[in-house]
């Protein structure tokens, strides 16, 4: 399939909202402390904190994406798999990972687990799978705009393949 692939993210901008107002409340807490610069090392500690959160917890989705990013995409499949399971199993953390990972993205890492996966057997070829995985993406996340155009696309390369 595609040798260059785009990797797309969308931002759910509200999301940066108590992102900015933990950044405020870390150089509060220092200014409290009364450290010789609390703005330095209150954006210090959020940028570390940040790194953590999202270095940890979404550790299988960044394994998986490790791999996508070497074309690697059978190896890919199953941390993208785990990681739909452990999100599915902390709905909560998906849910409000704008505080629980500082992310600001607007696709859930449940939906990006499973257009990730869709994604990797359509690069191995298997289109019928990657219809499968864009088909579920759509029946949990109905207004799944990636999983949408992807699976029109593939609908027309079913109705009219290139020999």
């Amino acid at each position: 399939m595609s040798s260059e692939l785009n990797i797309i993210r969308q931002v759910a901008w509200l999301a940066l909202i108590p992102q900015f107002l933990f950044a405020m409340l870390l150089i509060f807490f220092w200014h409290l402390l009364r450290a010789p610069d609390p703005a330095l090392y209150g954006l210090v500690s959020y940028f570390i904190i940040s790194y953590c959160l999202r270095t940890f917890i979404p550790k299988l989705h960044n394994k998986g994406m490790k791999h996508v990013k070497k074309a690697e995409f059978e190896e890919a499949i199953p941390y993208f798999q785990k990681s739909y399971e452990f999100f599915s199993k902390n709905l909560w953390i998906d849910k409000y990972r704008f505080i629980t990972v500082l992310s600001s993205s607007a696709m859930s890492y449940r939906e990006m687990a499973l257009t990730n996966i869709a994604l990797s057997y359509s690069q191995l070829g298997q289109v019928i799978k990657a219809k499968e995985f864009y088909e579920k993406t759509l029946a949990e996340f109905p207004k799944s705009i990636l999983a949408k155009n992807e699976l029109a696309l593939i609908q027309k390369e079913l109705l009219n393949p290139i020999n």
